[in-house]
């Protein structure tokens, strides 16, 4: 299957309502949006039509997305894919829908030449998917652009559109249509909620951890890029954070954003570090560890280590209690700890194998050591892991999404620089190429 666009990593994917009623200048909020650079400008912005223009407002927000991307769009850093109006039980909401594409796509109006492609919300099975592509591809012959160069992102709102994407391996790539166009699959877990008639006892969304995982499954079936629908809490960034580390473990790296401080949360949080982090365990809780000179303390009411008179420790969390030998402390501190590597661990660590392999090793040892201090006792550890091919590519990702983001936002190397230093972001970007 030959893929039509270039970014292979996502992280962001801002939404501004394409007009808003009751201001002066109703395109006020894509006119902030799109002068948003640096760490503040996503990955993807989204122009919307849809949900967050009003009804009434849609004819006006068209208007708007052509003037401001018209005015904008070249020096944008991201791209840039309105989502138009679309519903698989509706064929004059689709009808619409195609209008609001003529006029968006229209080269006499001076927006399409900025326009990376269109996000469709609502799909419904793969025939539903097919009518939007075929719509598309109208555009691309009565417009005279390229077969496929409009991109187009769907957004996961129904359990049909879930069921569907298990059907794309077999239909992208047939000559009677033009699914190769398909770059982002988006959660949509409100509709969702409400196409599946969930409840809750508080009435909150469900997280719906089973459709973010199908989703980076299909997403990763087909080629393509998996999004989290959005965080409807704007000021729970800690929530926030939880839910883009939750996703990343699903192979998930991108993330709505429905605020500039969002994008810039989603941006960062997908990047290694720039110092490496101990972490340690009490209580199914992860407590990040304080570290100088190489000592990490651990600073906890529920965790106490004692020496006993016959040299052994009472090692204490919560109300369990136990009576250890040296090397059985050790080996309990062991189980408990964890390191989040940084982008030097990455890189230095990368290099090290790549070394290794060049002289012949298929696999080598890679150790971690630092001392733990509990109320005054201290504990060394050292943590040993043997690399091999499948460790190398499995640590290689972050360091992909680096070399990507790098690749593709000249934007933010100047704050990336200043993250990680000049001679990192150089190693990182010439490693494991």
């Amino acid at each position: 299957m030959q893929r039509q666009y270039q970014r292979e990593f996502v992280r962001t994917f801002f939404t501004s309502p394409a007009a808003v009623d009751g201001e002066e200048d109703s395109a006020k909020m894509l006119r902030s949006a799109a002068q948003l650079r640096g760490l503040q400008a996503p990955d993807v912005w989204v122009p919307d039509n849809e949900d967050a223009t009003a009804p009434n407002m849609r004819e006006e927000g068209v208007g708007n997305i052509i003037e401001v991307v018209a005015e904008h769009g070249a020096e944008f850093p991201g791209e840039i894919h309105p989502r138009v109006v679309w519903h698989r039980d509706s064929p004059s909401t689709r009808y619409q829908g195609f209008q609001q594409l003529q006029e968006l796509a229209d080269p006499a109006n001076g927006a399409i030449d900025h326009l990376d492609g269109f996000v469709i919300p609502e799909v419904g099975d793969i025939d539903d998917w097919k009518k939007a592509d075929e719509f598309l591809t109208i555009l691309e012959h009565e417009y005279g652009l390229e077969t496929g160069s409009l991109s187009m992102s769907v957004i996961i709102e129904s359990g049909e559109a879930e069921l569907a994407m298990g059907d794309l391996r077999e239909e992208i790539g047939k000559p009677s249509n033009n699914l190769e166009r398909l770059f982002l699959l988006v959660d949509g877990e409100v509709d969702y909620t409400k196409d599946m008639r969930a409840m809750t006892p508080t009435g909150e969304l469900p997280a719906w951890p089973e459709l973010r995982h199908n989703t980076s499954r299909g997403a990763s079936a087909a080629g393509l890029i998996a999004i989290d629908g959005p965080y409807d809490d704007i000021r729970d960034i800690e929530g926030y954070h939880e839910r883009m580390t939750a996703n990343r473990a699903k192979g998930m790296l991108g993330i709505w954003s429905l605020t500039p401080g969002q994008v810039i949360e989603a941006n960062t949080a997908p990047l290694p570090p720039d110092t490496g982090q101990w972490r340690f365990e009490v209580d199914d809780r992860e407590l990040e560890l304080d570290g100088a000179d190489g000592t990490q303390v651990v600073t906890s009411e529920r965790v106490s280590v004692d020496e006993t008179a016959s040299g052994s420790y009472r090692f204490t969390v919560g109300d369990d209690h136990q009576e250890l030998s040296d090397a059985e402390l050790r080996e309990e501190l062991l189980d408990r700890t964890a390191y989040v590597p940084s982008m030097t661990d990455i890189v230095d660590s990368m290099e090290e194998f790549e070394a290794a392999k060049e002289a012949g090793k298929g696999a080598i040892a890679m150790t971690r050591s630092t001392t733990l201090e509990i109320d005054g006792v201290e504990i060394e550890i050292s943590k040993d892991r043997m690399w091999d091919e499948a460790t190398y590519l499995a640590a290689q990702t972050p360091i992909t999404l680096f070399q990507d983001v790098y690749e593709n936002r000249p934007d933010q190397h100047e704050e990336l620089e200043e993250l990680y230093g000049e001679n990192i972001v150089e190693r990182a970007l010439s490693v494991g190429q």
